[in-house]
């Protein structure tokens, strides 16, 4: 989550400064951000650009968009959700872990050769023992544990981990398969130590 706590302030610049002042003021904070950001490490410059979702978010910030125009949105952004090739959710819960608690990617100083992590301890609580977690997100402690590992359930967790901007339309939880911050395999490991009864999510 450190990803997206530290994309935010570039994503949303631009309608944050000028959300008062009409659409000059929006063209000239990002003509000013154009020229002052350079892309480097995985940072490149396609952080200034906003998606139909996240315009309609910054449109209607600090509020919700119309009910309306939100399901619209959220239904376009379930039907871009991408489920594992071969139909396999789940891959290595130690490599899970790795990730999730890996604050690396799409920042600047970040290797581009190096793979992105998820950061999930930022936000959640996953594990028992954990000392310091961040309670942004809700705790998944015993997640599998306590929901089963149904099909449906294995679809519903896998959606929200590509894109919750399918379920919470302007949530800030960042949108990993959709925005390519993991890759589907890396996708499979963090379900796993979500659902594996072996992992100490749900030990």
């Amino acid at each position: 989550m450190r990803i997206l706590i530290r994309l935010m302030p570039l994503l949303a610049a631009v309608p944050l400064l000028s959300a008062a002042a009409g659409p000059d003021r929006n063209a000239q904070a990002r003509a000013a951000m154009q020229s002052s950001f350079k892309a480097h490490g995985q940072a490149g410059m396609e952080r200034l650009d906003q998606d139909a979702t996240q315009a309609l978010c910054s449109r209607y910030a600090p509020g919700m968009p119309p009910g309306e125009d939100a399901a619209r949105a959220m239904a376009a952004n379930r039907a871009s959700i991408r489920y594992p090739a071969d139909g396999n959710f789940l891959g290595d819960w130690k490599r899970g872990e790795a990730i999730a608690q890996e604050g690396t990617g799409k920042q600047y100083s970040d290797d581009p050769g190096k793979p992105s992590g998820g950061n999930c301890y930022a936000c959640h609580r996953l594990s028992g023992d954990e000392v310091a977690y961040g309670t942004i997100g809700p705790s998944l402690y015993q997640f599998g544990k306590n929901r089963g590992r149904s099909e449906e359930m294995l679809k519903l967790t896998w959606s929200m981990i590509y894109d919750m901007k399918a379920f919470t339309l302007c949530s800030a939880m960042p949108r990993f398969g959709s925005r390519g911050i993991l890759d589907e395999q890396q996708i499979k490991d963090v379900m796993a130590l979500l659902f594996d009864p072996d992992s100490p999510v749900n030990r």
